[in-house]
This record gives structure tokens, sequence and C-alpha cells, in this order.
């Protein structure tokens, strides 16, 4: 059974999260203000981060319980990660960078594999140019297939069209609502924009204070801000 459920619990300095939820094999975006304890949360989600209490399973997958002392390293969680400056390594190729999300894969296949996400992501004719001769747009697709090759149980997303211009973050957008669905995926998005979060999300979970406020549909989310929240408070 696909899915994610996140309990988890950290005393940080000036900070302290305490955030629970769970999604199906959605698209669920994390929104709220900065500092809210979005970020930290995929952090935590994805290992490289320890919380001080708390459980994290991908359908029947444990990869925390802190109560049971499981918490698998990073390399061991099957997590697909699109960071907010996509981590791409600028003296390697388009291809290069895809497969370098493979490691620990048989070469034959995870060749065939990225050859099969960069067609997927418009990415054919580019396998030999490196990062700086490509579009900020073509980066995206390059982290996205990065972050899908070794066929993850999630896909986390911080932020990943925050440096996009308006028009290429509703194409980017559309990409991931298809790709998501395609793969049915468990997928959390960070982001700060609304209308972007209206659009996407299945479900949107609203963070404040690190905690979770509230949990529904874009609809339940936009009417309870709306209700609780005065757009100047916001």
């Amino acid at each position: 059974m696909s899915g994610l459920t996140v309990s988890l619990r950290a005393r940080l300095p000036g900070f302290d999260l305490d955030v629970s939820w769970e999604i199906g094999a959605e698209l669920a975006v994390l929104f709220g203000p900065s500092g809210a304890g979005k970020s930290l949360t995929l952090r935590m989600i994805a290992g490289l981060v320890q919380p001080d209490a708390g459980r994290i399973a991908a359908g029947d997958h444990l990869l925390l319980d802190t109560t049971l002392a499981v918490c698998l390293p990073p390399q061991q969680r099957s997590i697909g990660y699109v960071f907010q400056d996509l981590a791409l390594f600028p003296h390697m190729t388009v291809l290069d960078n895809v497969l370098y999300g493979g490691h620990g894969l048989e070469r034959g296949a995870r060749v065939a594999r990225a050859e099969q996400l960069i067609d997927r992501f418009g990415l054919a004719g580019l396998q030999r140019r490196r990062p700086g001769e490509i579009s900020g747009g073509q980066k995206q697709r390059v982290a996205f297939a990065r972050a899908l090759l070794r066929r993850p149980s999630v896909l986390l997303l911080d932020e990943p069209f925050s440096a996009l211009d308006a028009p290429l973050r509703r194409d980017m957008g559309k990409l991931l609502r298809e790709v998501q669905r395609e793969l049915k995926l468990p997928t959390v998005l960070v982001t700060h924009d609304e209308a972007e979060a209206t659009l996407l999300a299945d479900t949107v979970i609203l963070h404040n204070g690190g905690c979770v406020i509230r949990q529904g549909t874009p609809q339940e989310i936009v009417d309870f801000q709306t209700a609780f929240f005065p757009a100047g408070a916001r």
C-alpha cells in the first residue's frame, strides 16, 4: 500500500517541531510561513536530520521509529529528494547528473532507466551538456529525473520552482502533476506560493510555529485561512 505516515518531535535552539500527518499516493503540499518547520520536516523524512522522537513509514516500510530504535540511513530510505538549489554537479553532464541518483544499481539498468527518464522529461539531445549550458527549466527536469532514477517510494520537493518565472513555474507544476499521477507516488512539496499550493495539491498540510494546524483539500484550507487568518495577518 502506497502512502506516507509522519510523526516527528524535535527541540532545537529557539524552535520546537511537533508534527503528525498521513497521506496516500497523492501530492501533498506543506504550506505556511517561513520558519514554520516545513523544510525541516522534509529533511527529517529523508533522514538528513534526526528528530528527538517520532515514526515515519512509507507504506509498509518502516523508516524511523524511535520507540523501536529503528532509524534507517538516508541511502536505505528509498526517497527521491529535489532540493531548492537543485544540487546539480556543475562539472558533470546531464546524463551523469541523472545517473548519480542510481548509486547501488547495476550499471546497465541504471543507464537504461536514466535514458528513459531523460526522454520522459524532454531532455533528449542534452545528455552531454553541463548544467551551465542548459536553461533553468531544463535543470529542474534533470533534478526530477535524478530523484526518480531509483524508483523511490516517496518523492520530496523543497521549493523546487522558486527560482523560475511564472510561466515556467506553471509548466513545471503541470509536469509534476502528470508524473505524480503516472507513478502514483506519495509526493510532498514545500511551497510559499498559495496559488501554486491551491493548483497542485490533492491535500494541503498547513504549518505554523512548528505545528500542523490544519490538513485538508486546497479549498478547505483556503476557507480555513479566510475564516481564522485575515489576509493582512498571513
